[in-house]
Formats: C-alpha cells, structure tokens, sequence
C-alpha cells in the first residue's frame, strides 16, 4: 500500500496549489494548506483541507503548522516577472524571504522532502532549449529572487540531511487561472483583453517563443515528486518541448478562441525580457516518464472556459471582465458565460467564433 503523509501546500487557493491539493487529497493524503489570499480565491480550497490563512514569511506562524508535516510543496510566489524590475522589494519579500522562511521552518521539524516550484527565469538569455546543467543566469529581480530561494533549499537541505526537489514548470495554463492579473502569463493577459473588447498588447516584435504546459500535464510530475527516490537533488524541467510557439501565434490562438478580431497594439520591448524562454523535456521524460497530452491550442478553449461554476474565477470573468464586452443592460452576463462554458464546444465551434455568437443570440431571446 502506497505510504500516506501529512503534505503541506504554500499559496494553495492559488491555481496550481489548489489543483495539486485536489490530485493529493484523492490519493488519500491529508493536505494543510497556506495561503495570504492576495491571489487566492477560497472557493478553491477543498472542504478537506486543513486551511491557514497567513503569509509564508511570518515564520513564527509557519513553524506551528509545520508540525508533524512530512513533504512540502512549496508552490506560493509573486510571478510577476515583467513587473519585478519596477518591484524589486515586493518580489523579494514574497519569494526570497518567504521561501526561507518556509525551508527553514520544514527543517527545523525535519520533514522528508521539500518540493520547490522554481522558474524558466532562473535561466535568463542562455542558449535554447534550456536545459538543467546550466549554471542559472537571471536577467530580472523574478529570476533572481527564485535561483536564491532555490540556493538556500539545497544549503539548508543538504546540511540537514534533508531531500530536495527543484521543479521548474513552464508557463501553465488551464482551469482557475485568474484573468484579472494583468502582470502575470500571457495567454490569461490575452484573453483577458479580449474578453473586455480591447486588443492585446504586444511588447516587441511578437516573435519571442514560448512553451505552455496544461495543468494536468504539470501535476503529472509533480505528483511522483513527493517520494520517487531517484528524484532526491535533482531540478527538473517541467513541460513541452515539442510546441515552441511565439507571442503572435498565441494572440492568433486567443482570437480564435475569443472571436476577437481587434489587431495587436505593439509596443517596445519591455526591460529585461528574455527573447526566448523554452525547455528541454529529456530529463523529465527520463526520470518521470513525462508526455506531453494537452497542447497549446487544445487547452486555450478549456482555460477559457472553465467549466466549473463554483470558482470564483467565473465572477471575475462575468462581472468584470466581460462589462465591455457588451451592453450589460442586453442580457445578464452571468447566465451568459456560464451557459457558454458549460457547453461542449467542439474545436472549430469554438476556433471559428461560433459558440461565441450562439451565445450573444441565445441570450437576447
């Protein structure tokens, strides 16, 4: 029978810890979760979850629910790369110290294993596909903040002869994403502006390339991170490296999705980007048995609409987002996105702009 631990998940009402709470708890785990609900919502945080509503920086708080904990997922960060170079203090407060306060509070009750969820920032502007034997190189006060948290992990694991993993996901997408942050993965950025009636807006040339991981493809790695033991010490990539798509290709999938047809507004590039951020996938592939199953363009229309009424996602998108979208006065918002999402669309129903205008009629009757 497969071992049960006492997990704990930081930034769990977020969208990645809260769906990595979800597969955690179905394989009868018992999850404490974390979480200062600056980007959180509480309606994703599972009935059975033992929820603490605080900041990981307040180590004295941290440090009395870290007891009798085994593994921790350490997944809460401020990934607002773009904006870290106007924020420098903020991202290192919310990533750097807040992650030494957690590793640090794990050690002291000497857990198992701690699970760190770094960046493709740790990177920078090296040579491409990234891969983990490269010296990391960040660009960015984002990169930087995490390639730190990252060094005191395996200074304070190492020491204290405790197991580490660095997982290093690439920009996922899927169900819960919060649209409304306007610093934070491109393709929720996109559909946000969409969603409102407005054009994307495009930093530079628009030929940067990217790679997308779908959520469940992410937490199919994450998941044998919590004891697969030849994963002790060792930074894993997480996500595609057979789909390398670029900015423009991705307003092109979000317009398909949305029916938008409003051209891109182009800007200069923003400080500090890097051109091209993609990955290799073969030590994954090797060690995990990892594969891709969701694409870009396949999970886009899922990310879009998200299905499940009860996240708190939906008012956001139906009441905020959407206000430009059309004349609230015309129909009720609420009924209409939620109707939409809960439709099958099939790809070219969707991709075509179809179901969007099925929708606008179907509401005005």
């Amino acid at each position: 029978m497969t071992t049960k631990y006492n997990i704990l998940i930081t930034g769990v009402a977020g969208f990645l810890g809260s769906h990595l709470s979800e597969k955690l708890l179905d394989l009868g785990h018992k999850v404490v979760g974390v979480d200062n609900m600056i980007g959180g919502y509480k309606d994703n945080i599972h009935k059975d979850i033992e929820f603490h509503n605080l900041d990981c920086s307040d180590f004295s708080k941290v440090k009395k629910i870290m007891k009798n904990i085994d593994i921790v997922y350490h997944c809460a960060a401020t990934a607002h790369e773009g904006l870290s170079v106007f924020s420098p203090y903020e991202i290192t407060k919310n990533n750097y110290l807040a992650s030494v306060s957690i590793f640090s509070a794990a050690v002291n009750e000497k857990v198992k294993r701690i699970i760190f969820c770094s960046s493709m920032a740790r990177y920078g502007k090296q040579q491409t596909p990234f891969t983990e034997d490269m010296i990391p190189k960040p660009v960015d006060p984002y990169g930087i903040s995490k390639v730190a948290a990252e060094d005191v992990l395996k200074n304070l694991c190492d020491l204290n002869n405790i197991e580490w993993v660095i997982a290093v996901p690439h920009n996922i997408i899927g169900p819960r994403q919060i649209y409304t942050d306007p610093y934070r993965n491109v393709v929720s950025i996109f559909l946000n502006r969409m969603l409102q009636g407005k054009p994307p807006i495009v930093y530079g040339d628009g030929e940067q390339k990217r790679c997308f991981s779908y959520i469940d493809d992410c937490l199919s790695c994450l998941i044998p991170m919590l004891d697969q033991k030849n994963l002790n010490k060792q930074v894993i990539n997480i996500g595609p490296d057979e789909e390398f798509v670029t900015v423009n290709k991705i307003v092109e999938i979000c317009s398909n999705v949305t029916g938008s047809n409003l051209e891109a507004i182009y800007k200069e590039d923003r400080p500090r980007e890097v051109k091209h951020a993609t990955c290799s996938a073969d030590k994954a592939r090797k060690l995990l048995n990892y594969k891709t199953k969701v694409s870009l363009i396949e999970g886009v229309p899922v990310f879009a609409m998200d299905p499940d009424p009860n996240y708190s996602q939906y008012h956001h998108v139906s009441n905020t987002t959407l206000k430009r979208l059309e004349d609230p006065k015309m129909f009720d918002r609420q009924n209409w996105i939620e109707s939409l999402a809960m439709c099958h669309w099939k790809f070219e129903e969707l991709r075509s702009g179809e179901a969007w205008e099925f929708m606008r009629n179907y509401v005005r009757q």
